[in-house]
């Protein structure tokens, strides 16, 4: 009886050993358009042995790189992706790009400082008078979800104009919304009635 202890180790547990023995045997395929085909063959197999990669971000790719990397780089075949290894024959993954540029007010995120930006390159009219009122709308959810105490109006206009360089201006007309912090009250009623419903039943019982 042979033992797995026994057997050469696998590179890649998750995709099982047969799956190591298919890629193998694709390594002897004289024929290199056949052997392309059994490779994205084995690269189907490989998604539905562990379906968990999946769920990650580039998943196609990442059975490429370990496809390749279990047949030890040695599997000549037409790859749909560019493939990168060291001199050592590792797999070098590309390295991932960070933002850099810091944020001036973080209680708003980048996206919506990337909003702004955008809507002030646009030329003036109605689209972007209504674009303007709608970030503004928007700010004061994030700054209230934030600091849930309160917020003055003049102080998110301010920053608009700060984060915009004074290229986007309210209407003299404009007013904010004052039902932001609305769902927040009810939510707290609601239980204050259920604690008092509570309270009655139980007086009721005794």
């Amino acid at each position: 009886m042979e033992y797995n202890s026994q057997r050469e180790k696998l590179t890649y547990s998750d995709y099982g050993r047969n799956v190591h023995k298919l890629i193998a045997y694709a390594k002897t395929i004289e024929d290199r358009t056949q052997r392309t085909k059994v490779a994205e063959a084995i690269v189907s197999v490989m998604s539905l042995v562990n379906p968990k990669v999946r769920e990650q971000s580039e998943w196609h790719r990442k059975l490429w790189d370990h496809l390749m990397i279990i047949s030890n780089w040695e599997l000549d075949v037409d790859c749909p992706y560019e493939l990168e290894r060291d001199v050592n024959g590792k797999f070098t993954p590309q390295s991932l790009p960070y933002h850099t540029q810091s944020i001036r007010f973080r209680h708003y995120g980048r996206n919506l400082e990337q909003m702004i930006q955008k809507v002030s390159e646009m030329e003036d009219g109605e689209e972007k008078t209504a674009l303007t009122e709608m970030i503004a709308h928007t700010m004061k959810r994030h700054y209230l979800s934030w600091n849930r105490d309160t917020v003055e109006d003049p102080l998110i206009v301010t920053q608009l104009s700060t984060l915009s360089e004074n290229k986007l201006n309210l209407r003299s007309d404009f007013v904010f919304d004052h039902d932001y912090t609305a769902a927040p009250q009810q939510t707290v009623n609601f239980k204050k009635k259920k604690r008092k419903k509570k309270s009655n039943h139980l007086s009721d019982k005794a």
